[in-house]
Formats: structure tokens, C-alpha cells, sequence
């Protein structure tokens, strides 16, 4: 069932049009990226949808809720840098989002409790706010954004402040906060994105460059590769050249089988090849290689990932 529909979505601030006319559904039970570069519009769309930025043009509906207001209560939302009371301690602030949303000061105080337990913060729900740090900061965001049991949970960059332990310990709480509820998130980190969620939108200036679930976008886009790192030698280096241009000019390098599609040097030694036959681009490369004493330091075989289609898809 969609529970979120968004309808030639536009905002423009004086004569800059920051997002230009998006479409798209968030269906219940998905976990959803919004994709793009920085730049791209995708927290003035997340602020949109969170009713803190009125749009230019275009409709926002969310399921079961009539009114703005009876929308904003059935979303849960994270900013990117979220700011606080700094005399307030932990519990206190997310106690107060709690009778703030409609709850007793006894019910409040309990679901607040359970919530920093939750995001690990638990042993620090009594020191003042001012007194965390910013990955403590961000996970007392996550807590007072479920504290109303959102059925949408909107979060802008949700991991950008924490460090690698504490990023990891969020990915895997978002992992379990997406079997009880929806979410709709905006990231940079196509990592992220890719150990999430279900479907994706790509952002790019202001449009949507690309959407649909994250199985359908790799099976349409994904292509097969071979990735070979070779010795920084003059005969490998000036084998790997002349193998690129070929390439690049389209030239049939397998007798009658066009194995490869594109190349792409991405740094001294290293070459990243789109192949049609993966088997047999493979063979070939190895006779060549041999017959040609290429030094190979590694060859690696797989298939392109989202974060190839991203930078394909934003440089278009």
C-alpha cells in the first residue's frame, strides 16, 4: 500500500529552483534512499516532506492523514545536524517530545528511557546535553524521532556525525527500526544505501535521474566486470594503453567477438573493463596476458554496484 505519494514536487527560493517537479511513492514497509550529490535538492525534499519547508508547486499525500498536522503526527524525523537544549539532559529532552506528542509525563518518561536504552545512550540519559558528543547528539535525534511511534521515519544524512563503531551500531539499529516501520532516508553513502534499503530515488539537479526497488535498478543497470591491477613496468604499462585505446575506438580485439564494451583507467595500472561475456572476456585477457607478459598483480571479476550506476547517472 503507498503510504506516501509525492506529486510534481517543486520549491524554488527567489529565481533558484532547488527541486524541479518530483514524483514518487514510498510504499509501507519499505525502506527508502534518496540518493544524489551534495547539491542535489535532497534535504530541501526531506524538509518538504517533514512539513518545515512549504513547497513552490506539487502535492504531498500521506495515508490516513487528512490534515498537515495530523501528518506531522505520524512522522518521526532526524536532521542532518540536530540541534538541542544544552541544559535539558538526555532524558529530560526526549521525555518532553513525548508529552509533547500527547503523552502522560509518566508514559513519556518510561518510553524515553526505552528509546535511549535503545539507541545506546542509555548510560548517559541523566548528563546534560551539552555535555555530548556528536555521535551522542545524533543517536538522541533517532531517539526523540520514534518516541511518537512514527508510521513514516524521515532522516536526513542519519549517519553523517557518527564515527566507524558508532555508524556501524546505527546501520544495524535502522536494520530492526525498518521491520516495524517505514523509512525514508537521504545519504550520500551508496554503502549505506545498498545494506538498507528496499528502493532507491536518484537525485540529480533537482530531478529524479532514476528510481525504483533496489533489485530492479541493479538488474536493468548492472553490467559484468573485470578489474585487472598490473606492475607499474614499462612493457605492462604500455600494453595496458594500447589495449584502452582499442577499446575506446570500438576495435574487435577477439576476432569476431565484441567481448568488451568500455574501459576505463581509474588510476595508474589499474583498468576497469564492462564486458558483454564475462567467461569468455576472461580467456581472452588471460591468453593476451601471457602471450604479451603483462605483469598482473590481480585480476578481479564481478558485476558493477550501485555506486557505478550513481556516478554514472549524476555525470549524465
Amino acid at each position: 500500500m503507498e503510504l506516501l505519494q509525492v506529486k510534481e514536487l517543486s520549491k524554488s527560493f527567489g529565481s533558484a529552483r532547488a527541486v524541479k517537479g518530483i514524483s514518487f511513492d514510498v510504499h509501507e514497509g519499505r525502506c527508502v534512499a534518496l540518493l544524489g550529490p551534495n547539491g542535489a535538492g535532497k534535504t530541501t525534499t526531506i524538509r518538504m516532506l517533514a512539513g518545515l519547508l512549504k513547497q513552490t508547486a506539487g502535492q504531498i499525500h500521506f495515508h490516513g492523514a487528512d490534515t498537515e498536522l495530523e501528518r506531522k503526527s505520524l512522522l518521526g524525523y532526524l536532521p542532518q545536524s540536530p540541534t538541542f537544549y544544552g541544559w535539558m539532559t538526555g532524558l529530560e529532552y526526549v521525555s518532553y517530545i513525548g508529552k509533547l506528542s500527547g503523552m502522560g509525563a509518566s508514559e513519556a518518561k518510561k518510553r524515553a528511557l526505552a528509546l535511549m536504552e535503545r539507541v545506546g545512550i542509555g548510560d548517559v540519559a541523566k548528563r546534560r546535553i551539552r555535555g555530548y558528543s556528536g555521535g551522542m547528539k545524533q543517536r538522541l535525534g533517532l531517539a526523540q524521532a520514534l518516541v511518537n511511534r512514527p508510521k513514516l521515519l524521515i532522516m536526513d544524512e542519519p549517519v553523517s556525525a557518527l564515527d566507524p563503531i558508532g555508524r556501524r551500531e546505527v546501520l544495524k539499529l535502522l536494520e530492526e527500526l525498518k521491520r516495524e516501520t517505514t523509512v525514508l532516508f537521504s545519504t550520500h553513502v551508496l554503502h549505506d544505501a545498498e545494506e538498507l534499503c528496499d528502493d532507491v530515488v536518484i537525485i540529480r539537479s533537482g530531478e529524479i535521474a532514476l528510481q525504483g526497488s533496489l533489485n530492479d535498478v541493479r538488474n536493468r543497470h548492472r553490467h559484468s566486470v573485470i578489474e585487472l591491477r598490473l606492475e607499474e613496468d614499462e612493457r605492462s604499462l604500455s600494453w595496458l594503453s594500447d589495449f584502452a585505446g582499442k577499446v575506446s575506438a570500438g576495435s574487435d580485439l577477439a576476432n569476431g567477438h565484441a567481448l568488451f564494451k568500455q574501459v576505463e583507467v581509474t588510476r595508474r595500472g589499474v583498468v576497469k573493463v564492462i564486458v558483454d561475456d564475462i567467461n569468455s572476456a576472461r580467456e581472452w585477457l588471460l591468453h593476451e596476458l601471457a602471450e604479451e607478459r603483462v605483469k598482473v598483480n590481480r585480476m578481479e571479476i564481478g558485476h558493477s554496484s550501485l555506486e557505478d550506476l550513481f556516478m554514472k547517472v549524476v555525470a549524465e
